[in-house]
Parts: C-alpha cells; structure tokens; sequence
C-alpha cells in the first residue's frame, strides 16, 4: 500500500500540493516561529543537498513527508513530519521513521538523532519511543516588548549590585577563545550535549559559536550579547541573535562555576535586556520579542528567565537517538 522514497527532481510537481499544505500549517500546528521556505527554495535546498526529504506515496499520491538535515551540526537533524490526514499520522510517521533509519544506518554509526517534536508531532511521542529515541522536556519562555505584565515584571526584577572587580561589556572577537572555554564548561555535562555532541569538546564547542557569531544560525548581535568580567577576564556570556528582523533569540548563556550562585547570570541578561528596550525606544529596530528555551525540569533557569519578565509560552518534547553501537 505504501511507498516510501527520498524526494527526486521527477516528482516535485506532484509533491508541492502537499509542501504547501505543510506550509498553511506550520505556525498554527507545528509552532514554526517564522515562515518555512517557499517551495522554490525548499527545492533549491534539496538540490543543494541542504536537506533531504523522504515522502511517503500512497498509489503514486504524496501523503506525508520527513525532512531532516546534516548540515548545520554533527547531529542528524529531524526537522518535521507533516501529514495532510492526522486520521493516520501516527501510522505514516512509523513507516517514514523507518525508512529514515534505515537510510541513515551508516550515518547513524557516528551521530545520534535529534528531533524537537514542536506542535501535533507531540502525538508521536510513543510511535517514536519505540524506536528507541528519548526525551528530555523543553520550555518555551518569551519576553514580549508589547507586554505590559512582563515589562512591569522587569521593572521590578530581583538584581543584585554587580560585586567588585566584576563588570559586564559587550562582546568583542577577542573574546572569541574565552566563550569556547566558558560554553563548554556550562554545557558539556548539560542534557543540550546529548542532542549536540560539540558541546562535549572544546573543538565542537568553537564550531557552535563560530556558527552563532557569523550568523550561520541568525544573525548575530555583538552589541547586546553581554560578556561578564571578573578583573578584566571574560567568565560569562549572554548571546543574543536576531531572526526575522524582529525576534530576539538567547541561543547561549554560560557561566564558569566558581562565579555562580551571585546573580550574575541575571545582571548579563538584564544588560541585555536593557540595551533591546533602548534600540527600541531610538526605533533602530522593530523588535517584537526575545525568547529562549530551557529543559521544563530546570527550575533555576526558569526562575532565572521569569524574574526578568519571560512567561512560559509552551512546552515540547526534545526528542533524541543515541549513536547506533
């Protein structure tokens, strides 16, 4: 009954009727914080071999499609699984995972699997549990500039006086090595190592930021990524990046463990807070929010994020397969 195969120039004109129903979709149920590619560019993608795309057919007709990537990190990247009739989600999403693993075998020898199931893929939590992926649970938190209760919130945030011989500056390239050193120390025992292995060397870890700060990810932010220092010697970093023109996004935040617990962790992203709310008062730039994920179990980040105003949007299951031994 089904036929399972990756995406050939041959059939891209019977397939576009279904990426388009994709693309009516993706913000209302898959939570996609910006438009999808259009279908030229999605195709240019293809071609390009930035992602690969299996489509499941059912007597020659396209019904659902898996895309995943290993381009951006040394993770094979599941990026959605959409499927016109969610009568049979389930059962489609098995048979299109199947196909994946299979196809992957190799790659899967040498980089786990990660798949954030944002939206209705939440519903395939026990289709994919059984295919031996795991999960660890993400929030969603968003500071919205339009907001009057997380402005109020922020007014009156919780912040200590930064310490002596501490200081927080904007980031500058010098600072370069010091991030490698700090980001690792934060995240190479954190469960964001588990679906992104760099975290867990200092090789890795430099190829994250290099992508952070030459705007492989977004477009990075220099002047409202803060940098915290203790006698001049960088120990903290807020990033910040911008996608869309609009949204602010925090993709890191570090600190070295001997300065933690002193609130400064809060005095980095209140710096950078404070200089997003003054580009916004000079209209520099039209900025709607700023918002950031952290494991729904994490309740020091989570405090840390609401004393500054940022309300839980939503939550999802960060889904994971370990390297196939």
């Amino acid at each position: 009954m089904y036929n399972t195969k990756l995406l050939s120039a041959n059939e891209y004109g019977i397939f576009e009727k279904l990426y388009e129903d994709f693309r009516t979709k993706a913000t209302s149920e898959y939570n996609f914080e910006l438009e999808p590619l259009d279908y030229d560019g999605f195709l240019e993608a293809i071609d390009k071999d930035l992602i690969k795309c299996l489509v499941l057919y059912e007597d020659d007709t396209p019904i659902a499609f898996l895309v995943y990537t290993t381009a951006i990190s040394e993770a094979i990247e599941l990026n959605i699984i959409h499927s016109k009739d969610h009568n049979n989600f389930a059962e489609r999403a098995k048979e299109l995972l199947t196909k994946f693993l299979d196809v992957t075998q190799t790659l899967r020898q040498d980089k786990i699997v990660c798949y954030p199931m944002l939206g209705e893929q939440k519903s395939l939590i026990s289709v994919i549990a059984k295919l031996g992926f795991r999960f660890v649970g993400i929030e969603v938190l968003r500071y919205k500039f339009n907001s009057s209760a997380s402005r109020e919130i922020f007014d009156r945030a919780r912040v200590v006086s930064l310490p002596e011989d501490y200081k927080v500056v904007a980031w500058n390239d010098k600072y370069f090595e010091d991030a490698v050193e700090v980001i690792n120390e934060s995240f190479k025992e954190s469960s964001d190592a588990l679906f992104d292995p760099r975290f867990t060397t200092k090789e890795g870890t430099r190829d994250i930021i290099t992508k952070v700060v030459k705007d492989v990810y977004a477009e990075f932010m220099p002047n409202s990524t803060s940098v915290l220092l203790y006698n001049d010697k960088p120990v903290g970093f807020a990033f910040m990046n911008l996608t869309g023109g609009t949204i602010v996004n925090i993709p890191l935040v570090g600190i070295k463990d001997e300065h933690q617990g002193k609130g400064l962790s809060t005095i980095m992203l209140k710096h950078s807070m404070d200089f997003l709310i003054d580009t916004i008062k000079e209209n520099h730039l039209p900025l709607t929010e700023i918002n950031t994920t952290t494991e729904t179990n994490n309740l020091q980040a989570l405090r840390l994020y609401k004393n500054l105003g940022f309300l839980e949007d939503y939550s999802y299951p960060q889904s994971y397969l370990p390297i196939s031994n």
